[in-house]
């Protein structure tokens, strides 16, 4: 069994609204020491495999046609082995 933990963000030098907004948010808050904001998406995936390597190709795969946009979003994984 392993955990993927995959983080999804926008590829740099687009416009990301949200990251924007917040920023704005808070500096509005007083926050003004905030210059960047860059949202994103946080998946958690449990897998039934007992091979890392197929593990991971699965994981990969699944982002790359599913869970992120290719065009606009990059993505990395953590694969953890649990009991």
């Amino acid at each position: 069994m392993y955990l993927a933990k995959i983080y999804i963000t926008l590829k740099q030098g687009l416009l990301d609204s949200q990251g924007v907004t917040v920023k704005h948010a808070l500096n509005s808050m007083g926050y003004a020491g905030v210059e960047e904001v860059r949202f994103g998406k946080y998946l958690e995936l449990t897998l039934n495999s007992s091979d890392q390597a197929e593990a991971e190709n699965q994981v990969k795969e699944m982002c790359e046609r599913l869970l992120s946009n290719p065009v606009i979003e990059n993505y990395r994984m953590e694969l953890v082995e649990r009991p």
